[in-house]
């Protein structure tokens, strides 16, 4: 009932999880993922075990096939009837599809990814999936790979019972908000007609707001810039004597503050400011 990819990034830094589904919050039940672990989807009559399981199974060296072995043996439910996919920090992923899960379904994985579905309109939303997945190997951010893989099969026909609910999750050490978390996305859409178009605008708001700043394309706070920034930030109420406190508290107010560089600027932050937009 349900079309998901687990995967890492080429680095093998990141590792994370997309789903789709005619379910209600697919999301809450569908992925786990622990940096410098591994990640896995569990779905079709989802045993939400699995997700401890194969994360305790992945962080003790166990490869993510024989983690989904271990998983089906010792599952005393209806094992025909579920559907995982697993991923670790190396080698390739692993998917398994029980003979009993309603057609179409079925899965395939490779180095660092497996993509798995059931209820679907055909083979070709996992083919299609893949396809994109491995074209994508020159895009660095793995939340955007994901996700275009994601619509790849929701543009295959996807659940054959309709759209309901999307979800990405993404983790990466030290890469979540503030560095005090290893989540670096965790975006639902639980309830939507379109939930993979609104998945992937959620997560461009996502980037604008925690995403930090590329530090090649930082704007040094001199010279015309400064007086710039100054002016606007005064503007919007936040006149100070220290231009980098003043931009400090506007960014906080415009939940921008992940994109603060002392000394600098980021363009999308200038953006921003010049838009005079309040969040």
């Amino acid at each position: 009932m349900t079309f998901s990819i687990v995967a890492r990034s080429a680095d093998g830094t990141t590792l994370g999880v997309a789903v789709a589904s005619k379910f209600l919050g697919a999301g809450a039940a569908v992925p786990a993922a622990l940096a410098d672990v591994g990640a896995v989807a569990t779905q079709s009559y989802a045993n939400l075990a699995y997700r401890p399981q194969a994360l305790a199974l992945l962080s003790t060296g166990v490869a993510a096939a024989e983690t989904v072995r271990a998983l089906i043996a010792g599952d005393a439910g209806p094992v025909g009837h579920r559907q995982v996919g697993v991923v670790g920090t190396h080698g390739p992923g692993a998917t398994y599809t029980g003979d009993d899960c309603h057609e179409w379904a079925g899965g395939v994985a490779g180095d660092g990814y497996a993509i798995q579905g059931n209820m679907l309109a055909g083979p070709g939303v996992v083919a299609d999936m893949e396809t994109v997945w491995l074209a994508g190997a020159e895009q660095p951010r793995l939340p955007y790979r994901l996700v275009e893989a994601l619509r790849a099969g929701d543009l295959a026909g996807g659940d054959r019972r309709g759209r309901q609910s999307a979800a990405l999750l993404v983790v990466a050490k030290g890469m979540g908000y503030g560095g005090t978390s290893d989540v670096l996305v965790d975006l639902r859409v639980d309830d939507h007609p379109d939930p993979v178009t609104e998945l992937a605008r959620l997560l461009e708001l996502h980037t604008l707001y925690f995403e930090r700043p590329d530090p090649a394309t930082l704007i040094p706070l001199t010279g015309a810039v400064a007086d710039e920034v100054r002016t606007r930030l005064a503007q919007a109420g936040q006149a100070a004597a220290d231009l980098d406190e003043a931009l400090a508290s506007w960014a906080g107010i415009e939940n921008l503050e992940e994109r603060i560089v002392p000394g600098a600027i980021d363009p999308l932050v200038l953006a921003q400011l010049r838009s005079g937009q309040v969040v």
